[in-house]
């Protein structure tokens, strides 16, 4: 295995360890708040929702300051050893909320630590995909191995959390610290392959992305992707638990339904996006994911409803690759921190509104109509950009995948 490929896989092994402790912690997410303080019932679905969008929020503020920071510096790699660590220490920090004898009067402490702990983690799953990208081998491919290890990861991570949860609602925590410190021992080992372009400052480079409107349409597509996703962590879990009585066990292996087809054909995915453009997978993509969302909360019974989770996930698979490598055939070299960083930005955003929007609609009018709401979202983006997606297509063109890689 020659040096590129093995940095693409020691890489896409960081991204995986980041997802998995992310994801740990979505199956029992209602056990989970009701033993850190939180809650006032089994289902509390608001308490779960502040629970993540604390985290999201602080994905949001920081991702793309790691982003520009690390152009600045020309440098990636101790900055994801050091966000990796700092996220660790914030699942420990809150092990220790959760021994205090005074836990009801706790749960804006665990609310603050689930902040500084997003703002550390997400610096090392932004730059952790942006080293990917830095990688030679083709745009398509590099995302694809990313978005294989987010998919594999979040998989994982499910149906593991789900069955920690069984054994005690605090059990993922201690997994989700191991898996972090892991990742900040696996990058060490990686050469830093910042590109060697002019170093600018932050604002500047935050400037150059403002004046850049065409960043906006992989933004788009990255803001409503990710609304699903966090629709699916929060009301998705709490959906299934409630509507058909399963466990969070059963809740975490439904979505691993979605998340290993998501994830396995993330990289032949990529690859083909490389080879016959952005256009057909994005927007054609989008479509056909939305309906199968809205498929999902239609179906009358629980076994139709988690096997149309695998159809959610293979639709997904054809989006995601391809719009972040959309976001790659725009920036230059040097830029890529910050573009990338901007796009988490814009996807931290989605999370946030599928928490928030998909929350709140399921609270006030019930979960058919969340369903609606997100998944018409994603077929009304690929409408509106189509003509722009199709403009932006040809940039691919000149990316060309080396054959040793």
């Amino acid at each position: 295995m020659d040096s590129t490929r093995r940095e693409r896989a020691t890489l896409a092994l960081a991204v995986w360890g980041v997802l998995v402790s992310q994801v740990l912690l979505y199956p029992g997410v209602s056990d989970l708040v009701t033993a850190l303080g939180g809650g006032q019932g089994e289902y509390d679905l608001s308490a779960g929702m502040l629970f993540l969008v604390a985290e999201f929020a602080s994905f949001v503020a920081f991702s793309s300051v790691w982003g520009a920071l690390s152009d600045t510096l020309g440098r990636r790699t101790w900055l994801i050893v050091a966000g990796a660590l700092g996220g660790a220490a914030s699942y420990v920090a809150l092990l220790a909320l959760a021994t205090l004898p005074w836990l009801d009067a706790t749960f804006g402490a665990v609310l603050a630590v689930r902040f500084v702990g997003g703002a550390m983690t997400i610096g090392a799953f932004s730059l952790s995909i942006t080293m990917l990208a830095d990688l030679s081998g083709g745009n398509g491919r590099n995302m694809g191995a990313a978005g294989i290890a987010i998919g594999l990861g979040a998989a994982l991570g499910s149906v593991v959390g789900g069955q920690l949860t069984t054994i005690d609602p605090l059990a993922p925590l201690y997994a989700s610290a191991a898996s972090l410190t892991a990742v900040a021992l696996l990058v060490t080992t990686v050469t830093d392959r910042t590109p060697d372009s002019t170093r600018v400052g932050v604002g500047v480079v935050l400037k150059k992305l403002a004046a850049r409107p065409a960043f906006a349409v992989p933004y788009a597509f990255g803001f409503i992707d990710r609304m699903t996703a966090g629709f699916f962590a929060l009301v998705g879990v709490y959906y299934f638990r409630e509507a058909f009585g399963v466990n969070a066990a059963v809740a975490g292996g439904v979505l691993a339904l979605f998340f290993v087809p998501f994830a396995l054909l993330q990289y032949p995915l990529g690859s083909l996006s490389d080879r016959v453009g952005r256009f057909v997978p994005v927007v054609a993509g989008s479509m056909l994911y939305g309906v199968a969302i809205v498929a999902v909360g239609v179906a009358p019974a629980f076994e139709l409803a988690a096997a149309l989770m695998v159809v959610v996930g293979v639709f997904g698979a054809l989006v995601a690759p391809a719009t972040m490598a959309l976001v790659t055939d725009l920036a230059e070299s040097g830029e890529r921190g910050a573009a990338l960083g901007g796009f988490n930005v814009f996807g931290s955003l989605g999370f946030l509104a599928g928490f928030l929007i998909g929350g709140v609609v399921a609270d006030a009018v019930g979960y058919l109509p969340s369903f609606l709401v997100v998944g018409f979202a994603e077929v009304a983006i690929a409408v509106v950009a189509l003509r722009a997606v199709k403009r932006l297509d040809g940039i691919n063109a000149t990316q060309t995948p080396s054959s040793a890689d």
